[in-house]
């Protein structure tokens, strides 16, 4: 039987590029985009530091998001695709335009492309930023039919771009999906193992602790998860028999993490090794007087006090989902920037 070839979208990325391990150790070939292939050798040089298997089972390609140029070729011959790529830029911006048309256009040119190439199936990562976000608070766990409120307290240019992004993909697949099925990933906060000294997701926040540049922490939790079991459950979506036409939420557990619990377990696990981790909380007030002159704060202050709860049973249930705790996840995150001299 001849091996899958599987087209990854955004491959220089942080989730992408765990994706691209997994896959070529299962025995699929890869490939994968770049915005310019000025890139490569670079890449492949991280993906080898961090023990890639089989490089000549990799080839990449040059594709852009805001360009239909080599998108046909992008996508031909190819038995599955996973859409990764997309901008990601939290907090305030001078255009939120530059945000949300690459994210929505090149969702829907990866969809189209996908589409006419007679592709079966194809995932895109979204991100909980589409579900959980510009609601009042909620006792119960955010699920897959939750969509977040475009402008309601907490959310910003990125979040809007995922909402949009996703939308847009679920209105052209029923319009003009022809039978190529759809499937969105919608992982929480993304933490883990670094490919080269790139920082990713929500690693900054984990090395904003681990560095001291956080001086305390303010009263927020956030729900984590691993970006190995985020880049597994993409592969298991591939394949799954009833994923086709899902949403799925991907987190390590239902209740979100106060950040003063990671910081507690970054200093019990590294301990002499990451002497800066802050034990002092902020006080809320100051967090929201502080947010009142500072736009980029506003998001933080919006989750004070909050403890979002996030369900990811379907994704236990139709794709296996098993993740790694998320003390696993920010640990090895941690780890990982200690060893780059990151910290």
């Amino acid at each position: 039987m001849t091996a899958p070839r599987i087209l990854v979208t955004g491959g220089s990325g942080f989730i992408a590029g765990h994706i691209i391990l997994q896959l070529l150790d299962s025995g699929a070939s890869v490939r994968a985009t770049l915005r310019s292939l000025d890139r490569e050798s670079q890449v492949r040089a991280t993906l080898r530091e961090a023990g890639m298997t089989r490089d000549d089972a990799l080839e990449f390609v040059a594709a852009d998001l805001l360009d239909d140029a080599g998108w046909p070729a992008t996508v031909e011959g190819v038995d599955g695709a996973l859409h990764v790529a997309s901008p990601v830029h939290l907090g305030p911006v001078d255009d939120e335009e530059q945000v949300i048309a690459p994210a929505r256009e090149g969702t829907l040119r990866a969809l189209r492309a996908a589409r006419d190439a007679g592709v079966p199936r194809i995932v895109v990562t979204s991100a909980f930023h589409a579900a959980g976000f510009g609601h009042p608070p909620l006792e119960r766990a955010f699920t897959e039919e939750d969509w977040s409120v475009l402008d309601g307290p907490g959310m910003d240019a990125y979040g809007r771009s995922k909402v949009l992004a996703e939308r847009a993909a679920w209105d052209v697949i029923a319009a003009e999906g022809g039978d190529t099925e759809l499937v969105t990933m919608l992982p929480v906060a993304v933490v883990g193992p670094l490919l080269g000294d790139g920082i990713s997701g929500a690693n900054h926040l984990v090395r904003r602790v681990l560095t001291g540049e956080l001086p305390g922490y303010p009263d927020v939790a956030v729900p984590f998860v691993d970006v190995r079991d985020v880049a597994a459950a993409h592969i298991a979506a591939l394949t799954a028999a009833d994923a086709a036409g899902r949403r799925f939420l991907l987190t390590s557990q239902e209740d979100a993490v106060p950040l003063a619990d990671v910081g507690a377990e970054l200093r019990a696990a590294l301990g002499d090794r990451a002497p800066r981790i802050p034990t002092a909380m902020l006080p809320s007030e100051a967090v929201r007087a502080a947010a009142e002159s500072n736009p980029g704060m506003r998001p933080m202050a919006a989750e004070l006090g909050y403890r979002k709860k996030v369900s990811c049973e379907k994704a236990r249930d139709i794709l296996g989902f098993r993740p790694r705790t998320w003390q696993e996840a920010v640990v090895a995150a941690g780890e990982s920037m200690i060893a780059r001299g990151l910290d």
